[in-house]
């Protein structure tokens, strides 16, 4: 793929504000349309504009990929432990431990954090075979 100076600008331009409203999908995703789910897979879409348009370095540079992978495997653990810790006090696995919308809202949270990585990471090991094979 060919490289212009306009898809670098646009994705300079454009990245942050898709984190920005990734970020806004998580947090609110408790009283409006969102979630963990759906925040994290615009905060991955964040950065793999960066990836295609300017390539693997510059992604690498801001957000390292050993870091990102450490937010995938984080929230995984954290998603476990706030299932478990509803069961282990006699609850049943994700009951709520924190009035509303407490428990929510954190699950929102790690799991918007792992969807991101993991899509990110998904996505950056897929650019990187193929790049490999041409």
């Amino acid at each position: 793929m060919k490289k212009t100076n306009i898809l670098d600008v646009v994705s300079r331009k454009l990245s942050p504000f898709i984190l920005l409203f990734g970020v806004y999908l998580v947090t609110f995703g408790h009283i409006s349309p969102g979630g963990g789910f759906q925040g994290g897979v615009a905060l991955a879409s964040s950065l793999l504009l960066i990836l295609l348009a300017q390539g693997p370095r510059v992604l690498a540079s801001s957000f390292p990929i050993g870091r990102i992978s450490v937010i995938e495997v984080l929230g995984y653990g954290l998603f476990l432990l706030a299932g478990l810790g509803g069961f282990l006090l006699g609850l049943g696995f994700l009951s709520p431990l924190l009035p509303p919308p407490g428990t929510i809202f954190i699950l929102n949270i790690v799991i918007g954090a792992k969807v991101g990585a993991g899509i990110t990471l998904i996505c950056w090991h897929l650019f990187q075979e193929g790049e490999e094979q041409e």
